[in-house]
This record gives structure tokens, C-alpha cells and sequence, in this order.
């Protein structure tokens, strides 16, 4: 017999599969032994009061044992001899448009300007060894995009632009938990991601399409007002229409579009710091518990959004039991981003703690005015930061009292920090709001605003802060045929769920051109 359920747990009730058969067991009156399987469908935890609750839609198993794996296959056929498309970037967004394209029978061409998975690991392991950065290797270019070594969530708000139950059985089919299927949050993991974008490489391989690495996109090729393929900077052109999926760093890419004037547009985004906790002192401000989160449960999260002078000011990306690292792609960079493995275990929690940002607080005229205003701050906060990935900080009630701060406690950024007045160096715009926001929450949550969280600067990589525009029906530049932007590159996805979505349409949008 197999039958759903959905019940409310204490944690320890809730902890494993074999806990769960013997919650069962006594509720259904019935011998253990005949309870094959408990399969986890939905799972939340409830954590508003102070007995913290595990709510689960589950699928049990009695005297049969499940007949699949927990996902659905996807079949993707071999495309060798179809007509073939340029995929620019093997981030989300262009992996899954790679994949698409298979299923749809077209052959993917697939350019990126990084290294594969493994060897860009190295890349990164050197920027806290030798504080240098790979301009073509490092936490956003690469096999896998800026999500790939920056934590791997898959949580999104975007469950309109796309099949996102989809999405998240092509990740199990590639490796992936199944938990990421059931979770309220789900999240791969830094430590495993990269495995699963190395299975979705080798599908592509294997169905007949190719993956160039360290193979830059240095120009559209044109034929009229038609993209007909990419000139790289092997000197190798690759021909087909285009999918331009190149992630949200890649600056000298929409230089080049702004210059040979294709149509972008500066865009809105958000900037601030990295906001770094104990993870034992959210664990307790969270549960509402002094022993903090106990054997059972995982490390907290939390979300904090306000308005702050007609601005949101919110927490991004947080990253439980998480570690921050240095997500510079060239010279004369600091920038910050966070990351949790997959059993978030760190001493540390941190989050992206950013102010909104739109071209008119920095007064800017052009398509590339925000960008610049990234590249100002970023190379600002090196300075401060004695020129190195050394990131200026600050504990987080002395920012707010415009102190400086004596000294910093231990941090997981492994380059180090260097103590910096942040109160008296971010942009006004930013660093008032982030004061009043930091109020606001440190009432609402109290124990949040303490001097044993450092402000670490600066998170400026958010979001694109272009757009490249595009067509709502056909997905293709308003202007240019056979170029469809994708992703969040393009400023149509805000993470590795939304892009991977955005990856299939572009993809769909793609084919329905080839058959036109």
C-alpha cells in the first residue's frame, strides 16, 4: 500500500528515515518491519515559537518498496548532424539551455571563457595564497557560474518564468540530493555542485555537442542586423544563432555590445557589505533557544527586508554554517560573496546585507553607469583593503555608532581583514540606509545587532547592472536577430533556479526560430 501524508513533528521525531518509520509505526498501529520506505515530499521547519516544529508531506510505503529513484528522467537524444546554436557561458543559464537545446534537437555549441569545474578550483584556492585574481578563473567565470563555488542554493521566488520542479529533477538526474526535491530552501552545496555541473557537462559530450573551455566570446559575428555565430579569442569562430548567457561579471561583454551600439540599458541593483555572525548566535536568536539549534535541526536562516528613504534594505543570499570569500574577476577588485557547504557546519553565518540601488541615486545618463559605479566601489575597497583581498570591516554596532572599530573577531574570509571605518567610506546612499535597516532589525530580532557580527566590504555582484533588451514574445534582441540574452547576465535572472528557467526558454525561444 503507498499512501501520503502530511504531519507536524518535533525534530528529533522528524531527524532520519528510520525515525520517521517508528513515528509511524505507533501511529498506525502497525509493525515497523512493514513500513518499507517513508519518502519525504515537502519539508518546512516552523520556527516562530519557541518549540520548533518540522512540518512533512510524506509518501509511505507499506509491505511494497518504491519502484523509481524520487526523480523524473529526462531523455536527451544524440544531436550529432542537427542543426547547431552557440551557447556563450556554461553558468545555469547556459547549461540548461544547452540541455534544452538536446531535447529539442539542436546541437550546442557551448563557449566558455573559464576553465572546467576542477581546474578552477585551483584558480580559487590562490586568490587567498597569493591575494591575486585569475581574470579568467575565479568565483564567476568558469565551468558552473558564479553559482557554482559561491553555495548553490536553489531557493526562488520566480515560480512563474518556468518549470522549476523541472529544474530541480534534471539537478537529482545529474547527481543532485533527492532532499533538494522536498525542502522548503533546497541547496546543493558547494562541496557537491560541482560534481553535478561536471555530469550535466558530460551529457552534453555524450549526446553529440561540444564544451570549448578558456574560450572567450570576443565579438558577435553579423551579417546584417543577423548574429550568425561568436569570434573567440582563439581565433576560432563557431557559427549558429546565439544564446548569450554570460553571467552578470562579464564587463568587457557588454562593453563591446555598448560600443557597437546593441541596444542595453542600465539597470537597477543592490549593493552593501557581507554581514558575518557566529553561527551559534543565530542558531539561538532564531530558535529561540539558549542551546541553539541541538542535535536535530540545521543551522538557521533568516530573512530581513525594510524601506529605508523610498529604498529596500535586505539581506541576500545567506549562507548558514557558510564561509565568505573573495569574488573579485580582475585587478584592482575587492568584492565579497558567501558560500556554505553542504552540511553548513562553519562557526560562521553570513549574508549579503544591500541597499537598493537605481541609476538616478548616482546621477547616471548611460547605458554603463551602474556598472561603473561597481567598478568605482570595488576598486575603492581595495584600496582600502591596502591593495590586496585583504577587505576592510568593521563590527557591526560600531558601523552603526560611526565608531571605529578596535579590533575583529575571528572570520571565516580566508584572506584576511583589515580593520576600516566602512561608516565613514561607503556611499552615503548606502551606508545611512544600512545604519537605519541594521535598527530596524536589531529590534525586530533582538541579539542580531551586536559587535559580534563584522561587516565585511564590499557585495557588489547581486545582480547584472545591465540589461540586455529583448523581445517578451521571441526572447531575441529588439533589435538584433538571432541574439537571445539570457540569464542573469542578460538581467532577466536574480539566481541559479531563475537562470536555469530563463536557459530553457531562451533555448525554446531559439528553436522556434530555427523552424521559422
Amino acid at each position: 500500500m503507498i499512501s501520503e501524508t502530511s504531519v507536524r513533528l518535533l525534530p528529533e521525531q522528524a531527524a532520519n528515515e528510520q525515525a520517521l518509520k517508528a513515528y509511524f509505526s505507533v501511529e498506525l498501529q502497525t509493525d515497523v518491519r512493514r513500513i518499507c520506505a517513508v519518502r519525504v515530499l515537502k519539508k518546512s521547519i516552523d520556527a516562530r515559537q519557541r518549540t520548533v516544529f518540522v512540518n512533512l508531506k510524506v509518501r509511505l510505503y507499506i509491505d511494497e518498496q518504491p519502484t523509481d529513484e524520487g526523480f523524473l528522467h529526462t531523455h536527451y537524444p544524440n544531436v550529432e548532424g542537427k542543426p547547431q546554436a552557440v551557447v556563450v557561458g556554461a553558468g545555469p543559464g547556459g547549461l540548461f539551455a544547452a540541455l534544452r537545446l538536446i531535447e529539442l534537437g539542436i546541437r550546442p555549441i557551448v563557449v566558455e571563457r573559464g576553465k572546467d569545474v576542477h581546474e578552477r578550483k585551483k584558480d580559487i584556492a590562490q586568490i587567498s595564497r597569493t591575494q591575486r585574481v585569475d581574470s579568467e578563473s575565479n568565483y564567476s567565470f568558469g565551468e558552473g557560474g558564479a553559482g557554482a563555488y559561491s553555495d548553490g542554493k536553489l531557493y526562488t521566488r520566480s515560480k512563474k518564468r518556468g518549470n522549476v520542479e523541472k529544474i530541480l529533477n534534471v539537478f537529482c538526474q545529474h547527481g543532485a540530493s533527492t532532499s533538494i526535491l522536498s525542502d522548503a530552501h533546497p541547496h546543493i552545496g558547494t562541496d557537491k555542485l560541482p560534481r553535478v555541473i561536471e555530469n550535466m557537462r558530460h551529457t552534453i559530450l555524450h549526446c553529440g555537442g561540444e564544451v570549448h573551455f578558456q574560450t572567450r566570446m570576443d565579438a558577435l559575428v553579423m551579417k546584417g542586423n543577423r548574429v550568425v555565430g561568436v569570434e573567440t579569442n582563439t581565433g576560432k569562430t563557431f557559427v549558429g544563432p546565439v544564446i548569450l548567457a554570460t553571467g552578470h561579471s562579464a564587463r568587457d561583454v557588454y562593453g563591446w555590445l555598448y560600443a557597437h551600439k546593441v541596444r542595453i540599458e542600465a539597470k537597477g541593483l543592490a549593493i552593501g557589505v557581507r554581514l558575518e555572525h557566529p553561527s551559534e548566535l543565530i542558531d539561538r536568536i532564531q530558535y529561540h533557544n539558549r542551546e541553539g539549534r541541538g542535535a536535530y535541526l540545521p543551522a538557521a536562516e533568516y530573512s530581513f527586508v525594510t524601506q529605508v528613504e523610498g529604498r529596500g534594505v535586505y539581506s541576500f543570499c545567506m549562507c548558514p554554517g557558510g564561509f565568505v570569500v573573495p569574488a573579485a574577476s580582475g585587478p584592482e577588485q575587492i568584492v565579497v560573496n558567501g558560500m556554505s557547504p553542504s552540511h553548513r557546519g562553519s562557526r560562521w553565518s553570513n549574508s549579503g546585507m544591500v541597499v537598493e540601488i537605481h541609476p538616478d541615486d548616482i546621477g547616471g545618463t548611460d547605458a554603463l553607469c551602474m556598472m561603473r559605479h561597481q567598478e568605482e566601489l570595488e576598486k575603492l575597497c581595495w584600496q582600502q583593503g591596502n591593495q590586496r583581498q585583504t577587505a576592510p570591516a568593521q563590527r557591526m554596532a560600531d558601523f552603526v555608532k560611526g565608531k571605529l572599530s578596535r579590533d575583529l573577531p575571528v572570520s571565516s574570509y580566508a584572506p584576511g581583514l583589515l580593520v576600516s571605518p566602512l561608516h565613514s567610506w561607503l556611499p552615503p546612499f548606502v551606508g545611512d540606509r544600512l545604519r537605519q535597516g541594521f535598527l530596524q532589525f536589531g529590534r525586530t530580532s533582538r541579539g542580531f545587532l551586536t559587535n559580534e557580527a563584522v561587516m565585511i566590504g564590499v557585495e557588489t555582484r547581486t545582480s547584472s547592472p545591465v540589461r540586455i533588451v529583448r523581445d517578451n514574445a521571441t526572447l531575441q534582441h529588439v533589435e538584433v536577430e538571432g541574439l537571445f540574452p539570457c540569464g542573469e547576465g542578460a538581467g532577466y535572472a536574480g539566481g541559479i533556479v531563475s537562470a536555469a528557467m530563463d536557459g530553457e526558454r531562451c533555448a525554446e525561444a531559439l528553436y522556434a526560430y530555427s523552424q521559422a
